[in-house]
């Protein structure tokens, strides 16, 4: 039975996290060994990379092909020109956004973390949720997060995410079953949960401290 998949990039659906659209190639495909996304500027001008620099543990080296348009890049400060077909490489450390310099300028991106086995986070199904969190509507968030959650996607970051949620909104048995199920998925999400402040209201619950190993 075959299982490879093909499609054209305008088939992807468009999303946006509230900051700038992408087409998420990776969760579409259903991807996990390594992460590759199309972020677009529809005009002129648009930021198409977000400012980063990819200074976390877990920072990523991020590769950039210009598939369609003129992009401009600036890394740590520095101005460069990318026309069509362009590639751009960024180890972690270097800061990095990108903007377009004609209208429907496409950045294919691919990221992993040097010496560590790719894990896929969800974010690409979180970003339309991302603003109803950005504006505090916990609550509609953590309703939206629940529907993401329905087919059981293998995303440790999207059920943190919603754990944050439900925690904020005052789910708190709702908040730990997410948080649990995300540890399971990757036992990274446990550091997360420590410093946290989204997850304060769960501190002197036994069940949240036995997932962190804290005694009471």
């Amino acid at each position: 039975m075959s299982t490879y998949a093909i499609a054209q990039i305008e088939e992807i659906g468009e999303q946006t996290d509230g900051r700038i659209p992408y087409r998420p190639i990776r969760h579409h495909f259903g991807i996990t060994s390594f992460g590759v996304n199309a972020f677009v500027g529809h005009e002129p001008g648009d930021r198409i990379i977000n400012e980063h620099d990819e200074d976390e543990p877990d920072a990523q080296e991020e590769l950039y092909l210009v598939l369609t348009g003129h992009a401009e890049f600036e890394l740590d400060g520095e101005r460069l020109d990318a026309p069509l077909h362009t590639f751009v490489h960024a180890p972690p450390g270097v800061k990095r956004t990108a903007f377009a310099r004609d209208a429907g300028t496409t950045i294919l991106v691919l990221g992993g973390t040097p010496g560590k086995a790719y894990e896929a986070a969800g974010w690409e199904i979180w970003g339309p949720v991302r603003p109803l969190y950005e504006a505090g509507q916990y609550t509609e968030a953590a309703d939206r997060g629940r529907e993401l959650l329905a087919d059981e996607p293998p995303y440790a970051g999207l059920y943190y995410n919603v754990a944050c949620c439900e925690a904020l909104a005052g789910r708190s048995a709702d908040a730990i079953a997410h948080l649990r199920r995300a540890i399971e998925l990757s036992d990274v999400t446990r550091d997360y949960a420590a410093e946290d402040s989204d997850l304060d209201s769960l501190r002197a619950d036994p069940a949240f401290m036995a997932l962190l190993g804290v005694s009471g």
